[in-house]
């Protein structure tokens, strides 16, 4: 597992990422979790992503287990607030209250005592930014997280939220964005602007919620089995399974053959080549994808792949930065 320093920090993180999104205490069993984690772990990952949201807290309750017994100082724990987690009105979005509850609770789920990466899952337009940064500062300061990160921020915010963590001598190192092959949103502002102020990209669905691994084919139903057959995660990704993007990417599969990777090895290792980019996360509900996945690392594409790849997805590759995540 080859490794990349976390944005301007001295923090070390394994440049693929396991993540829980969508599967752990939702999409697979315990135990199918339990398998995935320590295959990850088998592989060399130690950087494990997650969020209070997924699964309704479910999520991180999974992850504490299965990590539990590991040696914590070989592990790099990444979670997230924002999103509602409970009834009330404070129980959600950026506010110091809900920044320090959900906090306390992430940590017991997780049975640890710190985590490495503390997350703006969005960015709060209702809340003032200085509270948001000094509560998160003060987490700092009491030794509950290590290090802060955003996730879907827009460029202005993150240069807003970088000048503050200076000004209260805390170290925001991150931006958690969508980026694949097919999503590239964040090339033009947010990326420029991140390695400006010192944030790297941990990158979520490289895999364009798997549609980038050719299991989709055009004219077909998704397979029953798949995300994209799945009742209710599928809907996140109903604008990938157009029968012009799904040719596009079966056009890649040539590619693929003669660098001798599957189709999602070439997916991951593309988002590896991005300078600003630390890490990929994977998520995986059976212990096979994350020995297929892991082998994306330390990869290196030629030029001309990387142009081959740009002529054949041609203008199915969405690239407007005004389309950063709010969702």
């Amino acid at each position: 597992m080859q490794t990349r320093r976390l944005g301007r920090s001295g923090l070390t993180i394994s440049e693929i990422a396991y993540g829980n999104w969508l599967t752990h205490g939702s999409q697979v069993e315990e135990d199918a979790a339990h398998a995935c984690v320590r295959a990850a772990l088998d592989v060399g990952i130690t950087t494990f992503d997650t969020a209070d949201v997924y699964a309704g807290t479910k999520a991180e309750s999974v992850l504490g287990r299965a990590l539990a017994g590991q040696r914590r100082e070989g592990l790099e724990i990444f979670t997230k607030v924002y999103w509602p987690t409970g009834p009330g009105a404070n129980d959600r979005g950026l506010s110091r209250k809900h920044i320090t509850e959900s906090c306390n609770a992430s940590l017991q789920r997780l049975q640890t005592d710190y985590v490495d990466l503390y997350q703006a899952h969005r960015y709060d337009s209702s809340v003032p930014l200085e509270e948001t940064m000094t509560a998160f500062a003060d987490l700092v300061r009491q030794g509950k997280v290590l290090y802060l990160g955003v996730s879907e921020w827009r460029a202005e915010e993150i240069a807003a939220a970088a000048e503050l963590a200076r000004e209260l001598k805390v170290q925001l190192i991150s931006n958690q964005p969508q980026y694949s092959m097919l999503w590239r949103v964040i090339e033009a502002e947010v990326m420029p602007t991140s390695e400006q102020e010192g944030l790297s990209q941990i990158v979520w669905s490289p895999l364009a919620q798997g549609v980038l691994t050719g299991k989709y084919l055009p004219g077909q139903q998704p397979p029953a089995d798949s995300r994209g057959g799945h009742a209710t995660v599928g809907g996140s990704m109903k604008g990938y399974l157009t029968d012009d993007v799904l040719t596009r990417v079966q056009e890649l599969r040539p590619i693929a053959d003669e660098l001798g990777l599957s189709m999602a090895q070439l997916a991951i290792a593309w988002v590896l080549q991005n300078r600003n980019v630390a890490a990929a996360i994977i998520g995986a509900s059976r212990p096979e994808q994350v020995h297929d996945n892991v082998q994306a690392a330390g990869v290196q594409l030629p030029a001309e792949v990387l142009t081959r790849i740009d002529q054949v997805l041609g203008d199915a590759v969405e690239r407007d930065p005004a389309k950063t995540s709010r969702g």
